[in-house]
């Protein structure tokens, strides 16, 4: 019977220590503004670039900037008697024709007859999305870049990566112009083009509980841009 108990008992501590490292964390920890202020990139972490891409119609290379990644096996090797080995990813992006995907620490543009290249930023960001809105530039000729990123440690655990609230960018190819278009501490939920109106339209969700977290009791907002206007937010309500 002893034995049992003692069984039960270990057995509810476990599920209990279970549970608490299944709580997921919240993406918002609210503090001074001061304290959310975005971060000088770390010069310290080893940067490597992918081969560049130009996006068709463009005349400008961008080179996707990341990190070298280090994953352990724990495959035993048969020769050696070592339980683990290392393997890199020199791999930074996946590209869709118009789209670059991935977690990107920036991107640095170069035009296609100069040798000098410049990043779109010197702040710390993951960029995630990098979108080439390939049927404004036939239409309009005005070349427009819109990226979805994370670009301040909304949940202060010292880092700025994927955990963090994403916003919406935009810049010219050329990666000047780069704008913050999504309203601070709103989380981004979708973008879309309507190119007949020549207007980026998108959603963000507020978490006006402030309880940390964006679920079904907080606010849904409905913005657009005029992409051939000053980049400037309007904000609609669709019902």
């Amino acid at each position: 019977m002893k034995l049992s108990i003692t069984f039960l008992i270990g057995t509810l501590i476990l599920l209990t220590s279970s549970c608490k490292e299944d709580v997921e964390q919240p993406k918002v920890i609210y503090a001074e503004e001061s304290e959310l202020e975005v971060a000088k990139i770390d010069t310290t972490q080893i940067k490597i670039s992918d081969l560049p891409i130009q996006m068709e119609g463009t005349t400008f290379l961008l080179h996707p900037i990341g990190e070298v990644r280090v994953y352990e096996s724990n495959r035993s090797t048969s020769s050696y008697g070592s339980s683990s080995t290392n393997r890199v990813s020199y791999a930074i992006s996946n590209y869709n024709r118009f789209e670059i995907t991935g977690y990107l620490n920036n991107i640095h543009f170069q035009h296609q007859d100069s040798i000098k290249t410049i990043p779109l930023t010197d702040l710390e960001m993951v960029i995630q999305t990098a979108t080439f809105l390939n049927t404004i530039s036939d239409k309009t000729k005005r070349q427009i870049m819109v990226y979805t990123l994370a670009d301040k440690d909304t949940n202060r655990d010292g880092k700025v990566d994927a955990n963090d609230i994403k916003a919406l960018y935009l810049s010219d190819i050329s990666g000047k112009n780069f704008t913050k278009i999504s309203p601070e501490l709103q989380e981004l939920v979708d973008w879309n083009l309507i190119e007949s109106k020549n207007r980026l339209y998108f959603r963000t969700i507020e978490d006006t509980n402030k309880n940390g977290d964006f679920d079904k009791n907080d606010l849904v907002h409905y913005y657009y841009v005029d992409l051939l206007k000053e980049w400037s937010l309007n904000e609609y309500v669709p019902y």
